[in-house]
């Protein structure tokens, strides 16, 4: 079984290669931080200073609107990173909170150490480039998405993409995530079966 930090130099080595002593150098510029489920990582209002990385467990990212209602934007199992990428872009105050939807385990690097880090390891400054660029062609491609297809393609979307996501959190909040009600995707779920 792979340890965090094992876990995290497989996934970068996926995209970049490191060599022994940059793996060692890498492992000890981040933090493991352990959650609670329903326990939050990043609150709005705070400015988002590290990238963070799921090792183990479930988390989303949401905003809340004027009204206290929540609107997911992002969903982080296991292999993926989660953040509010825009607060930690522009040093501004985070929109979004990140909390764990269940016990779970990131590795956090705080945005000196990884600038630190691009000037030990050139090669993570690659990998983070690379992050960076998938993220946005993700953002645009959800946006067009919820501007031009039906819920029902939007879900069936999700269904292909995310079926373990799925599996592992609640209804309401796949429905959050699609931009819907609980009842229109319950009714849209009836209607696909």
């Amino acid at each position: 079984m792979l340890n965090s930090k094992d876990k995290l130099i497989s996934h970068l080595k996926e995209t970049i290669d490191l060599t022994r002593e940059e793996e060692s150098i890498v492992c000890d510029s981040y933090t493991e931080i352990q959650l609670k489920k329903k326990e939050v990582l990043l609150f709005a209002g705070e400015v988002s200073n590290h990238m963070r990385f799921v090792a183990k467990g479930c988390l989303r990212a949401y905003h809340m609107d004027e009204e206290a209602k929540e609107h997911i934007v992002q969903f982080g199992i296991e292999g993926w990173w989660v953040n509010d990428l825009y607060s930690f872009l522009t040093r501004t105050p985070a929109k979004q909170f990140v909390q764990a939807l269940e016990p779970t385990t990131v590795l956090q690097i705080h945005r000196d150490t990884l600038n630190e880090l691009y000037e030990k390891v050139p090669a993570i400054e690659r990998f983070y480039r690379l992050k960076f660029e998938k993220a946005y062609v993700a953002l645009q491609d959800r946006t067009i998405n919820s501007m031009s297809k039906s819920a029902e393609e939007r879900y069936l979307e999700f269904l292909s993409k995310y079926r373990s996501i799925e599996q592992r959190v609640p209804q309401y909040m796949v429905a959050s995530y699609l931009g819907i009600t609980p009842e229109f995707l319950s009714a849209l779920r009836k209607k696909i079966k």
